[in-house]
């Protein structure tokens, strides 16, 4: 459960602490400030290994399958339960890829969630206070646990997100799989699943990407310690292709520890604003804005929600617009609900108005819509005719599950960044825009004589028939 206050924060800063092995690097967040959390705390240590399982066609489209070995740390002064199915007392291990590419970020895979069952007794966090011999079903206050990513890719462990409340860690639907549709290529089931053209590095030069692995645990949740639960590292695309093991990914640098992957959009970007908000009894949004000129004049726009941990999910998006603001080139990005899951992939549909551009889900009567559902995020772009403000504006992200007695909010308000007011163009022979046609535009005009800096009517020089326009407009 969450402190029952919203929360906005700004992105986080300071000097990265490294921990444990060189290949493990922490920033501050919730439960992991530098101390020791009160009641277990349980974090991704490391991502230490990469598994790959090759191509399967769905639909028309190539898919590659991967999984990523994880190590968690209970870096809280509690020991952290780790039974097995058909208990809830034991964490759920989500997988995802992003893309960095033309200075914008998308999630590109998601895996379904690996079960935990029992817990080693590491040290790669720092000293270990082993709950047991062996791999007993506790994990021991300071300690760590391995799960190497053929453990993590294994089918029989992996299991639909469904029916998981990542607001108080807490598992109410059935262990069994969903019915996996009939033909559905084996190799890329329930594993971290990506499109093959987004991972074509012949498609996508000098794109980033990122992986990331979250633990998501009841007593982790009800100590308030699960909001650094996620981490992230960068991966490299290998050029080489294979239909038994896709492109080859090898880890570019050291696990980012206790930070969610929308940071990697600040990290290649610096100029990205990203903010922290906790919905009133239910979970946490991290919203993240980047505006960059085009080759044309125009702007482009991109929002990247991140839903972490909340169990209402997002349903809508809106951006206002100013005066003279005209949009075009919008779209929505999400990750791909695959194997038998029962999200849709319905793209979101923006409506524009005069005053705003909203991304909408599905309506809530549909239990299986494609909404901001906890550990993805979605990408909402769009092109302007205006520089942005600051990244101090005000959005709003809507809620898509309705309201309970402890969590009523169906919207809360974000910041980022957004077009500025479009002047109107000044009437034709107000040379100086200043809102009336008088003496000073008549001298500019005959400074303009014969030139095309005076032209009124466009026909490219200035002359008798632009002196007729500028004394049909003149102001009393």
């Amino acid at each position: 459960m969450k402190i029952g206050t919203l929360i906005g924060s700004l992105g986080l800063t300071g000097l990265a602490v490294f921990v444990g092995q060189m290949d493990a690097t922490a920033l501050p967040g919730d439960g992991g400030d530098g101390g020791v959390a009160a009641g277990p705390d349980v974090i991704v240590g490391t991502m230490q290994n990469i598994s790959a399982y090759g191509q399967g066609v769905w639909n028309t489209v190539t898919y590659v399958a991967y999984a990523v070995g994880t190590t968690s740390c209970n870096i809280g002064n509690q020991q952290l339960q780790w039974q097995p199915n058909p208990s809830n007392q034991h964490p759920v291990i989500p997988q995802n890829m992003y893309r960095v590419k033309n200075g914008v970020l998308q999630q590109i895979g998601q895996s379904w969630v690996k079960h935990g069952f029992c817990a080693l007794q590491g040290t790669l966090c720092g000293a270990c206070t082993p709950a047991g011999g062996g791999c007993p079903t506790v994990l021991g206050i300071g300690c760590s646990d391995p799960y190497e990513s053929s453990l993590n890719g294994g089918q029989s462990d992996l299991k639909s997100r469904y029916g998981i409340n990542a607001s108080t860690g807490y598992y109410s639907g059935t262990y069994a799989d969903p019915s996996i549709p009939t033909g559905y290529p084996s190799a890329i089931r329930e594993r971290v699943t990506v499109p093959k053209n987004d991972l074509d590095p012949t498609m996508n030069a000098g794109a980033a990407y990122f992986v990331e692995c979250q633990y998501v645990h009841p007593a982790d949740a009800s100590n308030n310690n699960d909001n650094n639960n996620a981490s992230y590292r960068r991966i490299n695309v290998g050029t080489s292709y294979s239909t038994s093991s896709g492109y080859p990914l090898t880890f570019n640098g050291a696990t980012v520890q206790q930070v969610p992957a929308i940071y990697a959009w600040q990290a290649i970007h610096s100029d990205t604003a990203i903010r922290e908000y906790d919905v009133v009894g239910d979970g946490r949004f991290i919203v993240a804005s980047r505006a960059f000129q085009n080759t044309n004049g125009t702007w482009h726009y991109a929002y990247a929600v991140q839903n972490l941990n909340s169990d209402r999910n997002g349903g809508s998006f809106s951006v206002p617009l100013a005066t003279g603001v005209v949009v075009t080139n919008a779209k929505h990005s999400h990750p791909f609900n695959h194997s038998g899951d029962p999200y849709t992939n319905t793209q979101w549909t923006p409506t524009i108005t005069s005053s705003a551009i909203t991304f909408a889900c599905e309506a809530n009567t549909n239990t299986q819509a494609n909404c901001v559902r906890w550990a993805t995020i979605h990408t909402f772009e769009f092109d302007a005719n205006s520089a942005p403000t600051d990244a101090s504006q005000t959005m709003t992200l809507g809620i898509w599950k309705a309201p309970t007695g402890t969590s009523p909010a169906t919207s809360i308000s974000v910041l980022g960044k957004i077009p500025t007011p479009v002047a109107p163009p000044c009437a034709a022979a107000d040379y100086d825009c200043d809102g009336v046609v008088n003496a000073s535009d008549l001298s500019a005009l005959l400074g303009c004589w014969g030139a095309a800096c005076g032209d009124a009517n466009s026909d490219g020089t200035t002359n008798g028939q632009d002196l007729s326009i500028l004394f049909s407009s003149w102001t009393p």
